[in-house]
């Protein structure tokens, strides 16, 4: 990249963003009610300050920056995600799996133990699909059904879908967070894995510990037979087991979409019209979504081109001067850029090579540094109400962001095995991390 292509440090590109926080999180803390502000006016009153900010740039050209920004690719895939994500879940619940996976659960399950087979599924799921938000809304009706059905909290149940979500996003050879990681840091995606899990493991075990502790007193208010048909069970089984068996997630859901169609035309739930109008209403449900991921994908590329991104790697590594202090502001630069950006693999690729330059500074293993750009953007974007997985969940399950946050416990301990982890410099490596270009 040139010089002219880099755009010049700029505190004041930052206005948009921090009106958008204030707007979406603000009014909802200080009246209460975090629906009085939909996140799309607040989201698009940002746009247009920033639109309005910049005044040695036209409007036709910021237009377009805003159009480019909306338009990349990995918000797009988002979105083609969500739409799928949506209509299977609207599949999946008019052909009764839903109830029918719910009440398998509450039969064989101690009640006890819900919330955490809901996290160690999300676990599973999402380290096999490389992708949290296809795995948080495909679990989140299940989510919504389990607290329906017992005193076990929505929030809390939605927390410990994020949660499972979260450590394949973090974790998964195929997600594309440790894809972005591994190539920025130029190392191998097993040392990267290696070096990760070491760190994040203790996290998520301690996670399901917490959960269970949670729900120790939970209890169900079905009927004691809890009615559940197998048949109507499958179209999740076979997500499942199609996601560890590592195939691509958008053919994960279309198998999905069929699979559940087809269960639901054979046992007489639905016909095919009504099937057609349940894709339609899952496309529908995910629109404010999509348009969510595209508009705030826009912002952030306005925001870039104002010079705010820059701004944000500059403050965050001007005061580096140790190994200690070179993984510390690796963290804190992706956790920054994240906060802002709101997409994970995004702040990576825009960290990530800053994060190697500070990695070879300090001598910095590359293994270690591609570690730190995934987990402490994981744990941002598990944390942020404005992120696309939370977003996500929160419409499913009806409520407000915000309210999940607290019990998305895996994301902050993630956070805590990372700040313990470059305290105490674990994991130690006996040889240098293999450089590949």
């Amino acid at each position: 990249m040139t010089n002219q292509e880099i755009p010049q440090s700029n505190p004041f590109a930052l206005i948009p963003f921090g009106i958008f926080i204030l707007l979406f999180i603000g009014s909802g803390v200080i009246t209460g009610d975090f629906y009085l502000m939909p996140v799309l006016v607040a989201l698009f009153i940002a746009i247009l300050v920033a639109l309005l900010m910049n005044r040695k740039t036209d409007f036709q050209t910021k237009v377009m920056q805003l159009s480019k920004g909306g338009g990349h690719p990995n918000i797009i895939l988002m979105v083609i995600i969500f739409l799928l994500a949506g209509a299977f879940a609207s599949v999946a619940d008019g052909a009764g799996a839903v109830d029918s996976t719910v009440n398998l659960g509450l039969s064989f399950l101690p009640q006890n133990l819900l919330i955490v087979g809901l996290f160690i599924i999300g676990c599973f799921i999402s380290i096999s699909m490389g992708t949290s938000t296809g795995t948080i809304v495909a679990l989140a009706p299940i989510g919504l059904g389990v607290s329906e059905q017992t005193d076990i909290g929505v929030a809390l149940a939605m927390g410990a879908i994020v949660s499972g979500a979260m450590f394949g996003d973090n974790l998964s050879i195929i997600s594309d967070t440790t894809i972005a990681a591994v190539r920025t840091q130029g190392t191998k995606m097993k040392d990267k894995f290696k070096a990760n899990v070491k760190i994040v493991l203790p996290a998520a075990i301690i996670t399901a510990i917490i959960f269970a502790v949670m729900t120790a007193g939970s209890s169900a208010t079905l009927e004691e037979s809890n009615p559940y048909n197998l048949l109507q069970v499958l179209p999740y089984l076979g997500v499942l087991i199609f996601a560890i068996a590592g195939a691509n997630v958008i053919l994960v859901l279309l198998g999905g979409i069929i699979f559940a169609g087809i269960v639901g035309l054979g046992l007489g739930e639905f016909s095919l019209l009504t099937l057609i109008e349940l894709i339609g209403t899952g496309f529908s449900n995910m629109f404010e979504l999509a348009m969510i991921a595209i508009l705030l994908g826009g912002l952030v590329e306005l925001i870039k081109q104002n010079g705010g991104i820059e701004f944000l790697l500059q403050s965050v590594t001007k005061r580096v001067n140790s190994k200690r202090g070179g993984e510390a502001g690796i963290a804190g630069l992706v956790s920054t850029v994240n906060f802002a950006t709101a997409n994970n693999t995004i702040s990576i690729i825009t960290a990530g090579p800053l994060a190697r330059q500070i990695s070879e500074r300090f001598s910095i293993d590359n293994r270690r540094s591609a570690s730190l750009l995934d987990i402490f953007s994981s744990s941002v974007q598990g944390l942020i109400p404005y992120g696309a997985q939370l977003l996500a969940v929160a419409g499913v399950a009806g409520i407000s962001p915000v309210e999940i946050v607290p019990f998305c416990i895996y994301p902050m301990l993630i956070a805590l095995s990372g700040i313990i982890a470059i305290a105490i410099q674990f994991p130690r490596f006996k040889t240098p991390g293999v450089v590949e270009d």
